[in-house]
């Protein structure tokens, strides 16, 4: 009789509860489920949106200008050994001195450039539409000829609509203006009120939520927030400093070689190149439009520039300041861009790949968590594996 039993408990074990394919099945089936639920109680989540709409503006920056400033913060407090709401209170006058200048000195440089920029585009589209119409002018190309036309047409006829729809919904554009002015406003003001606190207590944080956790689950808990902190600090710091870079190098090579609006392009290459890969190639195409439309011996100087700027920063700037901290494949990157832009707009595409990055390392740490407990895989086996996906 025992024997049957212990046959029985032996053939379960073996075709259910020691097959991987059964178990991942089930895993999946319970995930599913779970999203399913989720989804019939979305009406849940909505106070949390309105919350974030709200506060989530100066949170992200807020939390910007904390990976920036903290480690600032911690080499003063650790060399100096003075009070670490003093250093505080130092960088804050330093930092709203910055904030000053840009609004009287950048900001309306800025919006002059950019209004002089947009007056110049219908000329530049001109020039550019001219200098295709030379070069495919003739019978040589009749179907990319007409290509060009039925472009060319389709976006003067979009101009102009835009333009009159636009001048009907006038009232209703002041509206949403001063609503989106009213917000950047609220977050210019509430962000420094979160970066001081963030600042003075936030690296108790980690130890404050370890606190809150099981004993037995507290050392793998602070291991994970600690990755966690590791991959946006490095993505925030990294990347913003190598689009500053890129912008100081772009500035200084269009204004050597005279391109006008140069500090102009110059900045919002900096701005594209958060964008990653695909960033290089949108700051290209305005200074490309800029130079057709100067001289083509100008077309040649900026690509000149491009190929200098891109050497640089492929060869020596991303390397020093950004490395290969978040150890994402390159096709990843682009199918978390398409698929976080298609889904969030462009939020999506700037905050998809620390996205990403942070849930990586949670499903990495549950996979790791799930190997060791379900016994289902040999403890060498289980280390070796883990052993890979660190390496890579």
């Amino acid at each position: 009789m025992e024997k049957n039993v212990k046959r029985q408990k032996s053939w379960f074990y073996q075709w259910f509860l020691n097959n991987k394919t059964v178990t991942a099945l089930l895993v999946i089936l319970l995930l599913l489920a779970v999203v399913f639920m989720v989804s019939k109680v979305s009406f849940i989540f909505e106070p949390l949106k309105v919350i974030f709409a709200a506060v989530g503006a100066p949170m992200i920056i807020a939390g910007i200008f904390y990976y920036f400033m903290n480690p600032t913060v911690d080499f003063l407090e650790r060399k100096l050994n003075i009070k670490r709401t003093w250093i505080i209170s130092v960088m804050f006058l330093l930092l709203l001195g910055l904030i000053v200048w840009g609004l009287a000195v950048f900001i309306p440089w800025l919006g002059s450039q950019i209004s002089d920029f947009i007056k110049q585009i219908p000329g530049y589209w001109a020039i550019i539409t001219k200098f295709g119409d030379e070069i495919l002018r003739g019978d040589k190309y009749p179907q990319l000829n007409s290509i060009v036309n039925d472009v060319n047409n389709d976006l003067s006829n979009w101009f102009k609509n835009s333009s009159t729809e636009y001048a009907k919904k006038g009232v209703s554009s002041v509206s949403n203006i001063v609503s989106t002015i009213a917000k950047i406003g609220v977050s210019l003001v509430t962000f420094p009120v979160i970066l001081f606190y963030m600042l003075k207590d936030g690296h108790r944080m980690p130890d404050y939520l370890t606190s809150l956790v099981p004993t037995k689950v507290q050392s793998s808990f602070k291991a994970t927030l600690h990755d966690i902190n590791k991959q946006i600090s490095n993505y925030i710091r990294g990347q913003l400093s190598v689009a500053f870079a890129v912008m100081i190098m772009f500035g200084i090579g269009f204004t050597i070689i005279g391109l006008p609006y140069g500090w102009l392009l110059a900045v919002m290459a900096g701005c594209f190149n958060l964008i990653p890969y695909i960033g290089s190639f949108l700051a290209m195409l305005p200074a490309l439009v800029v130079a057709i439309s100067v001289s083509p011996l100008m077309l040649v100087y900026t690509i000149i520039v491009f190929v200098i700027e891109q050497a640089l920063e492929g060869h020596v700037i991303s390397p020093k300041l950004l490395g290969d901290s978040l150890q994402i494949y390159p096709v990843t990157v682009l199918v978390v861009l398409l698929s976080a832009g298609n889904l969030f707009g462009l939020p999506g595409v700037i905050l998809g790949i620390p996205g990403y990055a942070v849930l990586k390392v949670l499903v990495t740490k549950l996979y790791h968590w799930w190997r060791h407990a379900s016994g289902l895989f040999d403890d060498e086996q289980a280390e070796a594996t883990k052993q890979t996906q660190d390496a890579h």
